[in-house]
């Protein structure tokens, strides 16, 4: 998957640690969460260069988080990736993080990537760390706290077999692809018959070249040309029956009406497990309420 996503001009090296601890985490949320540094590493290489991961277990000391703020000690493991492309001045270092802050040209990127991996690692009780200067690459370093099974009771995963499934028609709306492709690929493993679009508008003319054949719409709140609630509005227009799911990644202090969509019932945050949205949409689809 990554090799696609770069490209064959850039060599990429993988550095495996040895032994690694186990972390507790969706590995859909590892995917994308690769997938997105890999893009963003490969959008600051001209034309040949090199990206690089690596793994590796690492133990956090009061004394080292003294001078990291935010970081805790204890045990972690690393993901680690690393390019030789242009770099950042320590401007835009601070900016990275922060929705629809892009440096790329216009229609080659929305500036949520970096902000979707932050919520994602935080979410997990994880830690980001950033390291780059102007003309020497760029490393971002992520940290994942190990998982004990003695110190925690573990939830048993639901089989496959038990999941709830239908066969009805979503459409699917997310601007991050590596998102996009993830949750398709999901739903449709779950037997539903799904429309994924990239854009808002590309969404609305799905919808009308189906014909009254869409069951479900889920669509990402935050977007650039149309958030998730006017779209949903346009959808119903053509749609007065269809059902609707927002998703998101972002917190209530950035989304201010996420809290009314809650209320609603039919939300669900991202990252979400297979579990989570194959019960979502059951009940949505059922009408069921999932406050």
């Amino acid at each position: 998957m990554i090799r696609r996503l770069i490209g064959e001009n850039i060599e990429l090296m993988w550095t495996p640690g040895a032994d690694i601890w186990t972390i507790k985490m969706d590995p859909s949320q590892i995917d994308q969460i690769l997938a997105n540094l890999c893009v963003n590493a490969r959008d600051s290489i001209f034309c040949i260069g090199k990206i690089k991961i690596e793994t590796s277990n690492v133990i956090l000391d009061e004394a080292y988080c003294a001078s990291h703020r935010e970081f805790v000690p204890g045990s972690y493991i690393t993901l680690t990736v690393s390019d030789n492309g242009c770099g950042m001045n320590k401007k835009v270092l601070n900016k990275i993080f922060e929705p629809f802050f892009t440096t790329k040209g216009v229609g080659k990127g929305t500036g949520l990537g970096l902000a979707t991996i932050h919520g994602m690692v935080k979410q997990n009780k994880g830690f980001i760390d950033v390291s780059s200067e102007p003309g020497h690459g760029s490393t971002f370093k992520i940290y994942l706290p190990r998982y004990d099974s003695k110190l925690d009771q573990v939830k048993q995963e639901k089989s496959p077999n038990c999941l709830e499934r239908g066969s009805e028609t979503v459409l699917l709306v997310e601007d991050e692809p590596s998102t996009l492709k993830i949750t398709k690929t999901i739903l449709k493993g779950l037997g539903y018959n799904v429309i994924a679009a990239k854009t808002p508008m590309e969404a609305i003319q799905l919808a009308k070249e189906q014909e009254g054949k869409i069951q479900l719409l889920i669509t990402d709140v935050i977007m650039p040309e149309m958030d998730g609630k006017d779209l949903s509005a346009k959808i119903l227009s053509l749609y007065p029956n269809i059902k609707c799911i927002f998703m998101s990644g972002y917190t209530d202090e950035i989304i201010s009406h996420q809290n009314e969509l809650k209320k609603s019932g039919h939300f669900i945050q991202k990252p979400f497990s297979i579990e989570e949205i194959a019960s979502k949409v059951r009940k949505v689809l059922l009408d069921v309420q999932v406050f």
